[in-house]
């Protein structure tokens, strides 16, 4: 990584400042002002007072009105100015001390005694700085914000360094990966080749043979010409694993399940064999969601997600995610990001924010009617294999749920036919010919033409990728529907 006098000199990191608190309106409650105090302590900003007095209006909490609205305006703009070194950017809510302290915020409670489940934090977790209590995050849709004077800055100075709206997705899913930081990038794509910058020049990358075809493209093609060796393994043989992982490695890049064959990897042991030998794990949960699977709880590093499938639900926008643990990683995430400029556009926050509301719901909802699907499959007589984990005869059934709450709703199945997949997949009438998956439309593809074309068509059989594999992804629809759609569908094929 570049060191922190690079850092300090790249074009837009923000430069190191003297922090200046913003006013803090003396209030009628002494304890406000206790807390005042503590929140500047905690962010490192230096005390100032005001001439401003707060309205003494009736208010919530216990409150004035006003004194309420303006703790809460000062909260946030400590947040913000207690951490604009050079490294962590603009980010309000890079700071490690006030995030401690402001973690549990008005809208995000805990029931004494009981833990929330992620539904219900999800639903709960609102824009808790936003001084009017707005139930919808609000959506900052500006490039640039004006400063208080021509020396000192306020907590966010430019988007593409830190915007509120992408601050309280980013706090929303590090909450539900259990991480520690959690980065919003333009794509999954961007998001991947971040991680990449993670690795220099003569280390290497051990990854899966059987990932996302975009990722492969990623690993096969740029990756090498950056002097960076790049070793592919077979993710589900441990002794693979660990005879590939040496004091060079730098990245173990995993999916599990992996897309399209529903392969398992044991995240727990491979990521014991990284760390002995210093290298970190990155795992990409795009087809899970934090919903069924937390690969940080398991001793990954690292976890991405293409939001632009199941985290946003609904086609309409494309974003990518890293979770995070550690300070280290995160503070190297968080210049990159800034640095390369792929930090998430405020609108497409604000659309993911909204999809992620029902998250919870459509998973299981998509869960279920996966299951119904894979076992009506696994019974026709023309279909020759069901790659689902939630089969119990699943080679990985076991592992799966022992580091997974569910399957999912991603699965393929084999026909041993192109010309029948072919007719199936242009025959059906409730699933959509597209690439993607997460959506609540059913989708419909054959991986060798479309999402994993770009493998060489020697490699993908050597995988065990055949052209005449179909991936479904199922969606909200009604059960009956879609199993009668693909009944008629795989009937109505040449014999």
């Amino acid at each position: 990584m570049p060191s922190s006098a690079a850092i300090a000199a790249c074009p837009g990191t923000p430069r190191p400042r003297i922090p200046r608190l913003p006013p803090p309106h003396p209030c009628p409650s002494p304890q406000l002002n206790a807390d005042r105090l503590a929140v500047a302590s905690a962010a490192g900003v230096s005390q100032r007072r005001c001439s401003k007095r707060c309205l003494a209006s009736p208010g919530v909490r216990g409150l004035p009105t006003s004194a309420a609205v303006c703790h809460r305006s000062f909260e946030l703009r400590c947040l913000g100015l207690g951490n604009r070194g050079g490294v962590m950017g603009t980010s309000a809510l890079a700071g490690d001390g006030l995030d401690e302290q402001l973690k549990q915020a008005p809208s995000e409670f805990v029931v004494e005694g009981k833990e929330p489940s992620i539904s219900t934090v999800i639903a709960n977790f609102g824009n808790s700085f936003d001084p009017y209590d707005a139930l919808s995050t609000p959506l900052y849709q500006t490039a640039t914000f004006k400063q208080p004077s021509a020396t000192e800055n306020g907590p966010y100075d430019y988007t593409r360094s830190g915007n509120p709206t992408r601050d309280v997705l980013e706090r929303l899913l590090a909450k539900l990966e259990k991480a520690d930081r959690a980065f919003c990038f333009t794509s999954g794509m961007a998001a991947l080749a971040a991680v990449t910058y993670l690795v220099e020049n003569g280390q290497d990358i051990v990854a899966g043979d059987d990932i996302y075809g975009g990722s492969d493209r990623l690993l096969s093609q740029v990756i090498p010409k950056r002097g960076i060796i790049v070793k592919r393994v077979n993710t589900t043989d441990l002794t693979e694993v660990a005879s590939a992982i040496c004091p060079s490695t730098r990245l173990v890049w995993l999916e599990s399940p992996t897309n399209p064959r529903q392969q398992i990897s044991d995240i727990r042991k491979i990521s014991e064999m990284a760390h002995t030998h210093g290298a970190i794990v990155m795992v990409d949960n795009s087809i899970m969601s934090p919903v069924l699977s937390q690969p940080l709880q398991l001793g990954a590093d690292i976890v991405m997600h293409s939001a632009t499938k199941f985290l946003a639900g609904h086609s309409d926008l494309m974003a990518g995610v890293l979770a995070v643990k550690g300070e280290r990683l995160s503070k190297d995430l968080a210049f990159l990001q800034n640095a390369e400029g792929s930090g998430l556009a405020p609108f497409d926050c604000w659309l993911c924010l909204r999809g992620v509301k029902t998250l919870a719901l459509r998973v299981e909802k998509q869960q279920a009617n996966a299951q119904k699907i894979a076992e009506f499959l696994s019974s026709h007589p023309r279909v020759k294999k069901v790659n689902y984990a939630g089969l119990p005869d699943h080679p990985g059934h076991s592992l799966h749920y022992s580091q997974a709450k569910g399957a999912g709703s991603v699965l393929s199945f084999l026909t041993g036919s192109l010309v029948l997949s072919k007719h199936i997949v242009e025959t059906t009438k409730y699933f959509s010919i597209t690439v993607s998956f997460g959506s609540v439309k059913s989708l419909i593809s054959l991986p060798c033409f479309m999402s994993h074309a770009s493998i060489p068509a020697s490699v993908r059989e050597s995988r065990g990728l055949t052209e005449d594999l179909i991936r479904i992804s199922v969606g909200i629809e009604d059960i009956d529907d879609l199993i009668a759609d693909l009944d008629h569908a795989i009937n109505s094929g040449p014999m």
